[in-house]
């Protein structure tokens, strides 16, 4: 006989055989207990998840001289030809190559005819969504009114192009990608059947390139076991489809999270000179990111991620070190780069400046955390008044006019600083929208008639949408209930990061009173209290006074 692939092979022949599709297979199966067969059923499902499949069980079970039963024989005329797919009353019809109006004209008109053998006459009508508008509309009366004997299931992976009108005569069933775990178990079962010796890491690499199909992940290792025989490494399957081992893409996202850019490098020119799927690296690590984020939200609730124990244990381990919103930044960043490399001509280049500015986003602060640390900080000086008298003793010397205007509006630049979580809470009160604009933002300072507000342009979007009249007004109207006064609102981005150290030979903490005026303008605002423990807390640097 000629050679059958596993896929025709393991093909389920049972409704308790159909993996991962649990809510289809029990729903069907009480409606035959129950008498309860609808005329129409609408399968709608990815490659690879059993769409044609359960339509097949279906129209055995109904068909089986002992049915209908949600157990058919498998034994008798009926069920064998079925199976063999040459059934007189089971009608399998390709809708891409019969998708023409005179198809369905005559589809309807032999559908009068009783079945030769079976109870049913079935018609299958595969990727449905490819018939003509026409040739729905045909369908559409015998479709709602069919005779006693006929039924239809439909199979799609695109189930908008159907015509509303059809899908409402039908009873709908999504069919789920098959998870990770659920193919390695199918995978790991069939082996043992054909005798074949397969390591857990070589099944879970080919489930993975499955991408949810089990068809595809079947496909996969029948081309295994034709290159490397029955006994299959891990290795056997990256280098037979270019992907990444577990342990590799583990330590690329080690790496992003610790902010080892030579490791980064290092890993993608290992990868590339392998001849790995840059691109397909980039959508396994969107992956690996969003299972972290499961698991820092829903904790010992991720089991629901289905997967090993081995692979969940990992996420759980790097979970203490980050948190949630640096990994959002990581998978906006990872969205990007894929984008690009779409279109890209050097993958590579790509993949790593990507994955640089991933790693930048995994140690930057946002403003919010900075704001928050600053006003923790705040709470250790003893009292307002010590704060403020000295910010007045350590503030540079002005021209006499103007010195007492500077230091009120740098005092109230600090006390919108401390307070600006609240502020943009208000402004959300009045304007969902506007908040959102208005999350890494900072105040910079403020004069007779404007507060000037500080975004970061690489994580805030945008800066036009922080110019809508509304979320300027929101502002305004937050910041006038907490220092008394109505201020225009204008942007500037924040400082770059290029920060220069404090020289180690600075005169700051040796100068009294007396000297100050000796300082340089730098010198002089490190002197200053509160920036000196902000600059200490923060292990920073002034890069730029604004006065």
């Amino acid at each position: 006989m000629a050679y059958e692939v596993l896929a025709r092979k393991w093909r389920p022949q049972q409704f308790s055989d159909v993996v991962g599709q649990g809510h289809v297979t029990k729903t069907l199966t009480n409606a035959i207990e129950t008498d309860r067969v609808a005329h129409a059923y609408m399968f709608v499902g990815s490659r690879g998840t059993g769409k044609t499949t359960t339509a097949r069980i279906l129209a055995k079970a109904l068909n089986c001289e002992k049915g209908p039963t949600p157990h058919p024989c498998d034994v008798c005329d009926s069920c064998k030809e079925v199976m063999a797919g040459n059934s007189l009353d089971v009608i399998e019809i390709d809708g891409a190559s019969n998708n023409g109006v005179d198809q369905v004209r005559d589809l309807r008109d032999n559908a009068r005819y009783s079945p030769a053998r079976g109870k049913y006459k079935i018609y299958i009508i595969d990727e449905v969504h490819m018939l003509s508008t026409q040739a729905f509309n045909a369908l559409l009366k015998t479709l709602e009114e069919p005779p006693a004997h006929v039924k239809f299931i439909f199979a799609t992976t695109d189930v908008h192009k159907v015509l509303p009108t059809i899908l409402s005569r039908c009873q709908r069933f999504d069919l789920r990608r098959i998870s990770v775990q659920d193919i390695v178990d199918r995978l790991r079962s069939g082996c043992a059947e054909e005798g074949i010796a397969i390591s857990e890491d070589a099944l879970l690499a080919i489930a993975r390139g499955a991408e949810g199909g089990l068809r595809d992940a079947e496909s996969a290792l029948d081309q295994i076991i034709s290159f490397r025989g029955k006994e299959i490494e891990e290795e056997d399957v990256l280098a037979v489809f270019g992907l990444v081992s577990r342990h590799v893409l583990e330590n690329l996202t080690v790496a992003i999270l610790k902010s080892e850019v030579p490791a980064i490098i290092n890993i993608v020119s290992e990868m590339d000179q392998s001849g790995k799927d840059l691109q397909r690296v980039v959508m396994e690590l969107l992956e690996s990111f969003r299972n972290l984020l499961v698991v820092l939200y829903a904790g010992q609730g991720a089991v629901a991620l289905e997967l090993p124990e081995s692979q969940l244990e990992f996420y759980q381990a790097q979970a203490p070190a980050t948190e949630a919103g640096r990994v959002l930044r990581i998978i906006d960043a990872l969205v990007e780069a894929d984008g690009r490399m779409r279109y890209a001509l050097s993958k590579k280049t790509l993949l790593e400046t990507g994955l640089i500015r991933c790693s930048r986003a995994a140690e930057t602060v946002s403003i919010n955390e900075l704001l928050k640390q600053v006003a923790d900080l705040k709470k250790n000086f003893k009292s307002g008044a010590v704060a403020s008298s000295a910010l007045a003793e350590t503030t540079p010397s002005y021209a006499a006019g103007g010195q007492k205007k500077k230091i009120a509006a740098a005092d109230e630049t600090e006390r919108l600083f401390a307070q600006w979580p609240a502020i943009i809470d208000q402004v959300g009160k009045a304007d969902a929208l506007s908040k959102s604009y208005l999350l890494n933002t900072a105040p910079l300072r403020t004069d007779d008639t404007h507060l000037y507000v500080g975004f970061d342009p690489e994580f805030s979007g945008d800066c036009s949408r922080l110019e809508d009249a509304r979320t300027k007004l929101a502002l305004a109207r937050a910041v006038d209930r907490h220092i008394g006064r109505m201020l225009s609102v204008a942007y500037e981005p924040l400082p770059a990061d290029d920060r220069r150290p404090l020289p180690s030979d600075s005169p700051v903490s040796d100068q009294g009173p007396d000297d100050t005026v000796m300082l340089t303008k730098e010198q002089k605002w490190y002197a200053n209290p509160i920036v000196k423990t902000v600059v200490d807390a923060f292990n920073g640097a002034i890069v730029d006074i604004r006065e």
